[in-house]
């Protein structure tokens, strides 16, 4: 059958001698999937647990549910499309009519059952009547990917829309003449889902800019002094992985659904690395912690007094002195004036106290195990449905909709019968396995330790620029490394790469049947590697693993055609001048700037004198531009890289215009030529068709922009950092490659301003001279001509090399033979 433009097969499998289920499984898929269903049923007969048996094509399938909440749990990883599945968590539903399907977990001890006819699980049981079996299952399957989900909803589960159907837990409150800590990362995803934001086309990093501009303008014109945190790195410890790679597969679906016209949000690419830079233009104090910023965050508001301002529900458990304002209700676009104190933006802040006396009362010392128990970022139900399965909630325990918001009621009022933590902790432990009892004692009392206090004083780097972390010196952080970090001039990817050997690689609205746009980037991230993981070679008293030469892997997360898949990526190797021991990660910024400048050029493929006539602000851009034209597949099309220069001319007319250097005299030709652009971009667009192939390569290009950056950043930025907002617009790149196509007279748009005029032809011929002359003409032959030449096999081949540049790549031609791909 045909189901959503793919072929299904509908195959039998069996659980038990008993029973028979069927399930409608993409063909592409059927071999991993029956490989799964075998480990599935096999560790479920050794653990002694039944499949009982349920009504209706599909609804026994594992594959229909959503993320973390339903499937075979016997799989240690992703499920063969795409949903990972916690290892030894299996909750299978149990058949009955007119009845809420129970989930079990898979502890062990659990019982099994004969068949349908088996009692439920001690508890109360919600009803759900009235649906029918087509409702059941539609419910279970994968929830529509919103701006939520997309953005990766952060903290407690179902607890803000738990809070906010409670008004009562709020007070109003007048921002204004205070301190203000902000969570950078709720901050950038809240800006960046504007109403009318295009997500499809790349993203519009002018316009995000200009919301960023306009959100601090405010905030200094009520008086409000703003400190801005943002998360680092996943920690040493990696304890969000299940949470990252499942948020990673709602991108996933969320950037499928977006390229075949489908509603949804998508957090464009470089959006963290253009907010960055937003901060520093507008010199707004920020810091990007070593890992999650929440503790960090909590801190320093106490500190001050002063309120949090969030999206994150964990803020919600937090003790915070100044209150937490979420972003939601920071009405920060409808500022109002009050004499004489000067405007204000008004917002609603969270109020713990009324919430806690609302449940009891309940201590606020509880509220840690509250979250915990119900699921956050670092731990599941699914270790405490043992608990949930037996214990009587004063609310009940219903599931469906509404249930989840039941379940929560009815723990918290279960909570306010105990003074302390240790009482509540040991009461839970009451009603679970003996031998489970101290493992999820230490998993519990482990994860309320996320909400406490952090030792780390960023006060302290606030005032004197030094940031001080006990856990990045433990795991052997070199101190530039972590300044550098700390001050935003590396990415959270390099520390990771560095501390865990793993990152995960953000999806774009590309074509989901080429490869990912992020293979074309490969080689530059390859250099990263090798650089923060070379090993060192001269000393004799080294471990037999260090005097190897093998170099090392890097675990990438990152998509194969839809679904989420690791890959082990091998590390570069790099120049002599690189590899010695005089030089190791912590004394890198020793090597000369000229080694650094030519490591970085010899990645890119291009040469020192072939950027000389560019602006040192551009030459980044272009070196990157130039790897992007050798190294993308399927090849970029001559109007691609005219669009995108084009871009990148309107950017600069745009800059000189807006902001003019008062040591240069302006001059009156450019003023004309933006005010002509700007008329240009007023008109209706009469072919906004969304060229799917198009958008992939400009990921690529994207893609390789991002590793361009981050490689000179590890170096020290031997060039200059472009300013992103005013080098990529989506929507404008889009247009202009719609209009080339159909009127060529559109590469002329900047022909009033002979400054402009110029630069664009530099930027074009220098791109275009790192290619053969015929490269973008063997591109427009007919499938016909193609055809000839697959049937004339001997005739004399021309050059097939012809994208390599004079400089050779660090990398060898094959860029996928050091790859190794974990199903």
């Amino acid at each position: 059958m045909v189901k959503r433009g793919q072929m299904y097969s509908t195959i039998n499998f069996s659980t038990s001698l008993m029973h028979t289920r069927e399930a409608e499984i993409p063909y592409g898929n059927l071999r991993d999937v029956i490989t799964w269903l075998q480990d599935c049923v096999r560790l479920r007969t050794q653990t002694g647990t039944h499949i009982p048996p349920e009504r209706g094509a599909r609804a026994a399938s594992p594959f229909i549910t959503p993320q973390g909440r339903r499937g075979c749990g016997a799989w240690a990883g992703p499920s063969p499309l795409g949903w990972p599945c916690p290892l030894g968590v299996s909750r299978v539903p149990r058949a009955g009519r007119g009845r809420q399907a129970r989930w079990r977990s898979g502890e062990p001890g659990a019982r099994s059952a004969p068949g349908p006819a088996r009692p439920g699980p001690r508890g109360p049981v919600a009803r759900r009547r009235g649906r029918s079996p087509r409702k059941r299952i539609r419910d279970r399957r994968a929830p529509r990917v919103t701006a939520g989900t997309a953005s990766g909803a952060m903290g407690v589960q179902g607890l803000t829309r738990f809070v906010e159907e409670r008004g009562v837990f709020f007070t109003e409150l007048r921002v204004r003449d205070t301190k203000l800590v902000i969570d950078g990362s709720s901050l950038y995803h809240h800006l960046c889902f504007a109403p009318d934001a295009d997500f499809r086309r790349g993203g519009d990093y002018g316009a995000f800019a200009a919301a960023v501009r306009d959100f601090f303008g405010v905030l200094r014109a009520c008086g409000v002094a703003p400190f801005v945190v943002l998360d680092g790195g996943r920690g040493a410890e990696d304890r969000k992985l299940p949470t990252l790679r499942g948020r990673a597969a709602e991108q996933l679906r969320a950037a499928h659904g977006l390229s075949r016209g489908a509603r949804g949000c998508l957090v464009p690419l470089l959006t963290r690395e253009a907010f960055v830079q937003a901060l520093g233009r507008l010199g707004v104090p920020f810091v990007q912690c070593f890992a999650e910023a929440d503790r960090e965050i909590a801190g320093l508001a106490n500190r001050w007094g002063c309120p949090v301002l969030s999206l994150d529900s964990d803020f919600f458990v937090f003790d915070l002195a100044g209150g937490y304002c979420p972003l939601s209700h920071f009405q920060w676009q409808g500022v109002r004036a009050a004499a004489p104190q000067g405007c204000y933006v008004p917002a609603r802040c969270f109020s713990a106290d009324r919430f806690c006396r609302h449940f009891g009362p309940l201590s606020k010392a509880l509220l840690p195990l509250f979250a915990v128990m119900n699921g956050n970022d670092f731990i599941g139900l699914e270790a405490l449905e043992a608990f949930f399965s037996k214990v009587r909630l004063p609310r009940g325990c219903a599931a469906g909709r509404g249930g989840k918001h039941l379940r929560l009621q009815g723990l918290l009022h279960w909570l306010a019968q105990f003074a302390e933590p240790v009482e509540a902790v040991d009461n839970v432990l009451k009603y679970l396995k003996k031998h489970q009892r101290e493992e999820i004692r230490e998993l519990l009392c482990t994860s309320m330790e996320d909400y406490a206090p952090s030792d780390v004083n960023l006060e302290d780097f606030f005032q004197n620029g030094c940031y001080e972390c006990e856990a990045a010196r433990k795991a052997g952080v070199p101190q530039w490394v972590m300044d550098a970090l700390a001050k935003g001039k590396l990415a959270p990817l390099v520390i990771n790469a560095l501390i865990l050997r793993s990152t995960f690689l953000r999806v774009q609205v590309e074509n989901m049947q080429r490869p990912s746009a992020h293979s074309t980037a490969l080689p530059i991230r390859q250099v990263i590697y090798g650089l923060l993981l070379r090993v060192s070679h001269g000393t004799e008293d080294a471990s037999p693993s260090k005097q190897t030469n093998e170099l090392p892997f890097v675990c990438e997360f990152d998509r194969c055609q839809k679904t989420l898949r690791k890959t082990f990526v091998q590390a570069a190797s790099l120049p002599s001048d690189f590899c010695d021991d005089r030089f190791p990660l912590d004394k890198l910024m020793e090597v000369p700037v000229s080694s650094r400048q030519m490591l970085l050029l010899e990645t890119l493929g291009v040469k020192m004198s072939f950027l000389e006539p560019i602006p040192s602000h551009l030459q980044l851009a272009v070196a990157v531009t130039c790897y992007w034209i050798c190294c993308s597949e399927p090849k970029v099309k001559l109007n691609q890289l005219k669009a995108l220069l084009l871009v990148i001319v309107s950017g600069e007319l745009q800059r000189i215009t807006d902001d003019p250097d008062p040591t240069v005299l302006s001059a009156e030709d450019d003023s004309v030529a933006y005010n002509e652009f700007l008329k240009w971009k007023e008109k209706k667009l009469q072919n906004n068709d969304f060229d799917l192939d198009a958008a992939h390569s400009f990921c690529q290009w994207q893609c390789c922009l991002q590793m361009g950056l981050y490689l000179n950043q590890l170096l020290g930025t031997p060039l200059s950092e472009p300013d992103l907002s005013r080098l990529y617009t989506g929507t404008l790149v889009h247009r202009l490659y719609q209009e080339l196509k159909s009127a060529p007279s559109v590469e002329n748009l900047f022909i009033l301003s002979p400054k402009m005029a110029q630069l664009y032809l530099v930027l074009l011929n220098t791109v275009e001279s790192m290619v053969s002359p015929d490269f973008f003409q063997k591109m427009t032959k007919t499938r016909s001509e193609s055809g000839k030449k697959r049937k004339a096999p001997n005739k004399k081949k021309t050059a097939i090399l012809c994208t390599v540049p004079e400089t050779q790549h660090l990398c060898s031609v094959n860029r996928f033979a050091s790859l190794k791909v974990d199903d």
